[in-house]
């Protein structure tokens, strides 16, 4: 009796866990699809199983036969259909664990004295390309890519590789330049490239307001482990993205906030 017990009371434990788990990748899922496209079309899908059930349900063997036929190639479908989210979805579980991985290893091996020295080299240069742009009023995007091998980067834009500083963001964006259109990616401690086409989000609830330059900003940090500086060339804001997310009218003191944050 008390082996019965104790064997309830396991499965209720794991049962719990279970729930919880399939919870938080439900939650994980609908973050992922919230504001896109692929939302209305997972939606569509889920009527589609309810209304197979109901058919099946009632014996209506034509239209059981087609949703059959149409639902054996639902896995291989899902995955040509959600490619994107499936790729975003993995990219947060890698980010996290290599974030983790990375800061245990640099507590143990690395010194932080020299660490400050090179990004601070790097955060000077950013920061004041940015309060120039800002108040000429030119568009600017600006990518930190953490992780520069993504095959995202690869064979787009012009290769640069050179040091990072005021006068050459500043060249680079100019209205006059052949470079000026498209992204500046700045990767260990160089300029790697300019005028880089990006990807753009398919979030739909952005504000109606913000352009291309700032949906590629959003974009390209869906699709790869990187944020994005979009200074706007209407108003000479600037904004910051991170995740799919973004953050707009920055002053220059949260800027260098946000800098020393990521570059740190």
């Amino acid at each position: 009796m008390v082996w019965f017990q104790n064997d309830f009371l396991k499965f209720n434990l794991l049962s719990f866990v279970d729930i919880l788990v399939v919870a938080i990748l439900l939650y994980l899922i609908f973050t992922l699809l919230r504001g896109t496209i692929a939302l209305s079309i997972f939606v569509g899908i889920c009527i589609i199983g309810v209304f197979y059930l109901l058919v099946k349900t009632l014996h209506m063997e034509l239209l059981t036969g087609i949703l059959d036929k149409f639902l054996s190639v639902g896995v291989i479908a899902l995955i040509i259909i959600f490619q994107q989210e499936i790729r975003r979805f993995l990219l947060l579980i890698g980010k996290n664990f290599t974030y983790k991985r990375t800061q245990f290893w640099s507590r143990i091996f690395q010194n932080p004295n020299k660490e400050k020295e090179v990004n601070l080299d790097l955060i000077k240069p950013i920061l004041e390309a940015c309060n120039s742009l800002k108040n000429n009023k030119t568009g600017a995007l600006i990518i930190l890519a953490k992780n520069f091998e993504e095959q995202i980067f690869h064979n787009n834009g012009e290769v640069l590789n050179c040091k990072v500083s005021k006068r050459i963001l500043e060249s680079l964006f100019n209205k006059f330049s052949p470079l000026h259109d498209g992204a500046v990616v700045i990767a260990e401690n160089q300029i790697k490239l300019a005028s880089c086409i990006l990807p753009i989000t398919e979030n739909m609830e952005l504000p109606v307001h913000l352009g291309l330059r700032h949906r590629a900003g959003i974009g390209i940090t869906e699709h790869s482990n990187s944020v994005a500086l979009i200074i706007s060339e209407e108003t000479g804001e600037i904004a910051f993205g991170k995740e799919g997310k973004i953050k707009t009218n920055l002053s220059m003191a949260e800027l260098e906030r946000i800098l020393h944050k990521e570059l740190a």
